[in-house]
């Protein structure tokens, strides 16, 4: 089976292309405010290197959040698109779920930084199970016992070494998504958004 996998939700930029359980191409790096002009390029690569065509591939593996409300957008768009013009089924998940995957410890908080205080949150266990929803939340309301992982510059947390086939493995037998109902996951409004709402 040949996979591509897509997670540009923080300003780490992940692109894998996994074939038979093994990862053939792999980016992992921080591209801050240049991953939509980084992205289709380092997708070229990973077909080149691992030497396959995209129409070869059986599933595209896409994070759709939360996270950079634009580099969710980016990746989902590219994503949708190739899933599209390919016909190849598209199967989102959590970046969230990413982050914690990397980590053997029974209880892992995954942060993401959402400015202002607020983190996206969400607790998984060594198995990828979800057992602390996904939530915008105020990084002092978490009350957790866990080890606490991020990307981002937070307050005792540990940077994570993500694990991409212990995610595929355990969402490549899933229905996979139309392309077109294919959303982000930003799990909290968009600035634009909340000053409607002060508005009304």
């Amino acid at each position: 089976m040949k996979y591509l996998f897509i997670d540009s939700a923080t300003a780490n930029l992940v692109v894998a292309i996994i074939i038979d359980n093994k990862i053939k191409y792999l980016f992992n790096d921080n591209t801050g405010q240049d991953t939509s002009s980084v992205i289709m390029p380092k997708i070229e690569e990973a077909f080149e290197k691992a030497n396959i065509l995209p129409k070869e591939l059986d599933k595209i593996f896409v994070v759709n959040g939360p996270g950079s409300f634009t580099g969710i957008r980016v990746g989902l768009t590219v994503a949708k698109t190739m899933a599209w013009a390919l016909n190849v089924p598209v199967i989102p998940i959590s970046s969230l779920e990413v982050i914690a995957s990397g980590t053997p410890d029974s209880k892992n908080i995954a942060l993401i930084d959402a400015r202002r205080g607020f983190v996206y949150a969400g607790g998984y266990d060594k198995d990828l199970n979800n057992f602390y929803p996904d939530q915008h939340i105020l990084l002092s309301d978490i009350d957790l016992n866990g080890t606490y992982i991020s990307y981002d510059d937070l307050p005792t947390v540990v940077k994570p070494s993500i694990d991409i086939l212990k995610v595929i493995k355990r969402h490549e037998n899933e229905e996979a998504c139309n392309p077109h109902s294919l959303n982000p996951r930003y799990l909290k409004l968009t600035e634009a958004e909340e000053k409607l709402q002060k508005n009304d």
